[in-house]
């Protein structure tokens, strides 16, 4: 079990980002590398959304939480296309749908499952060999075909800013996918609909917020840093 110190310290932080970031804003608990009861005290300090990076690590999760039914589940990570159909099975959003390829896959399994998640599209607008996404001049070409993915609710977009910027370039970043949100919602397409943006983690939350963040993902801020 955790200890109670612990606990009191998850509950007191929870308590802290809260009165911090305003209530339109969903805070999603990033448990990649948490341990069950940590995860039980977050849901104890009122959070419901619960961000995992790894289809199998959350698997295992939430066979363990089965008593807690209102959680809602987000994949963060990036996504394998021989876990999608197990992604579809155990997580309620898809932050990380970051190609075209991946998201028609997604559809069609979906299909067959009959189910439809809610998805971000995940954009890279700078160069970064460690990340994935859509790339300015990919997504564009690629929003007629993803409006054709009728078992998708495409709700947003999701970004990462490379490790290596300050400040002032973080929150031009988050700028630029706002914009290219809101340039991607005046297309009025049939199925895209952006009204969510996922940005901002421990580090950087207020600067997405700044920028119009709906959903930020908390991890080392809420549970302490990860073991390496």
């Amino acid at each position: 079990m955790i200890r109670s110190h612990e606990s009191d310290k998850i509950a007191s932080r929870i308590a802290a980002i809260r009165e911090q970031i305003p209530a339109s804003v969903r805070l999603i608990a990033v448990t990649k590398q948490v341990s069950v009861d940590a995860m039980r005290e977050a849901y104890a300090a009122g959070v419901r959304d619960f961000g995992e990076s790894r289809v199998q690590e959350a698997a295992a999760k939430q066979s363990q939480l089965l008593d807690l039914p209102d959680i809602t589940w987000h994949l963060i990570g990036h996504l394998q296309s021989n876990k999608v159909k197990k992604a579809l099975e155990l997580f309620q959003w898809i932050h990380s749908l970051d190609s075209l390829k991946l998201a028609q896959q997604c559809d069609a399994i979906a299909a067959q499952m009959s189910l439809s998640p809610q998805v971000c599209l995940q954009v890279k607008l700078l160069l970064d060999p460690n990340k994935y996404g859509f790339s300015l001049a990919e997504l564009p070409d690629a929003l007629p075909q993803l409006d054709r993915c009728q078992h998708l609710q495409i709700r947003g977009l999701m970004t990462i800013p490379p490790l290596d910027l300050n400040p002032a370039e973080i929150s031009s970043l988050f700028e630029r996918t706002r914009q290219l949100a809101q340039e991607i919602q005046q297309q009025n397409w049939s199925r895209i609909h952006l009204q969510h943006l996922s940005m901002g983690m421990s580090d950087d939350y207020p600067l997405a917020i700044a920028q119009g963040a709906t959903m930020i993902r908390l991890g080392s801020i809420l549970f302490g840093e990860r073991p390496k």
